[in-house]
């Protein structure tokens, strides 16, 4: 049976797997929660009772015409946890789901014990990325290019048109690197709704709004990714971060190196739990006396 919860309005599809401290899982953009099936998930499971979902747009959820800044999403987040009566979680997002993920942070602190950001991009940060030397568009136009899409020059340092393109072809980023996919309804979700376009707009998320984010974060990229602008910005600017990059990934964290994020995501919840035993230790030596 699928499991679909109204939250903010719509219907989103979810998982949930293992038993105890409650962690919650955001994919990227035009993809789903099958990401963190492949090892994340049945690795921590024994430990943590883990919550998987679909975006909307995305996988077996909804699929309005509107509503996909990070600010939507994070809504959406919000009526998930609500409806599945999770008060606290951690949480942790791949790319546009650590966009996302962050931009809950900021909206709804109370709600995040510790935070996780795989490879966030952040649409606040765009200028970063906007001069045409920078490394991730030759990047993205080879890897359109080898799947047999011509990109015309003036679309070269287009995001909307670039996150278009990539949805029509065999996947060429991450797992399914080289296979077929079912590419018709992410088609769909590029030509009939405002995905694309939001995926660029702030949203809110200034950067002023970053630098006030005080939740214990884990940041992680690959050693190779094309976001390391973005990397050394949120490291300096973030108040309270765990900083890695992490040998052999570019951007796809959780299929490239799995074991590697395993273990630091051990260690940073680790330090969570051991916090947490010592307050209740001090407390029941409190009660006691």
């Amino acid at each position: 049976m699928m499991n679909k919860a109204i939250a903010n309005g719509i219907h989103l599809h979810y998982q949930q797997s293992g038993a105890g401290p409650d962690i919650v899982m955001l994919h990227g953009i035009t993809g789903n929660l099958a990401i963190w099936h492949l090892e994340i998930v049945p690795a921590l499971m024994p430990e943590y009772r883990i919550t998987t979902y679909d975006l909307r747009g995305h996988g077996y959820s909804e699929v309005p015409p509107t509503g996909y800044t990070t600010a939507d999403h994070a809504r959406d987040l919000n009526g998930l946890l609500e409806a599945l009566g999770i008060e606290r979680a951690h949480v942790i997002g791949h790319s546009f789901g650590a966009d996302i993920a962050l931009h809950f942070s900021i909206l709804f602190p109370e709600r995040v014990n510790r935070l996780v950001l795989v490879e966030p991009a952040i649409a606040a940060l765009i200028p970063l990325r906007e001069h045409e030397d920078w490394i991730g568009w030759k990047y993205w136009r080879e890897k359109l290019e080898s799947g047999g899409l011509t990109i015309p020059p003036d679309k070269w340092y287009d995001p909307e048109y670039l996150v278009r393109s990539s949805v029509s072809l065999p996947m060429l980023f991450g797992f399914r690197k080289g296979r077929a996919r079912r590419a018709g309804p992410l088609v769909r979700l590029m030509d009939t709704t405002s995905a694309a376009r939001d995926y660029c707009e702030v949203a809110g998320m200034t950067l002023d709004k970053i630098a006030q984010v005080r939740l214990p974060t884990l940041l992680l990229y690959g050693e190779d990714s094309v976001f390391l602008g973005t990397y050394d910005y949120l490291r300096e600017h973030l108040a309270n971060v765990t900083s890695v990059l992490m040998s052999g990934s570019e951007h796809f964290g959780p299929i490239e190196r799995p074991q590697l994020l395993l273990e630091h995501v051990r260690s940073f919840l680790g330090e969570s739990q051991t916090a947490a035993e010592k307050l209740n230790s001090a407390q029941a030596i409190a009660e006691s006396a």
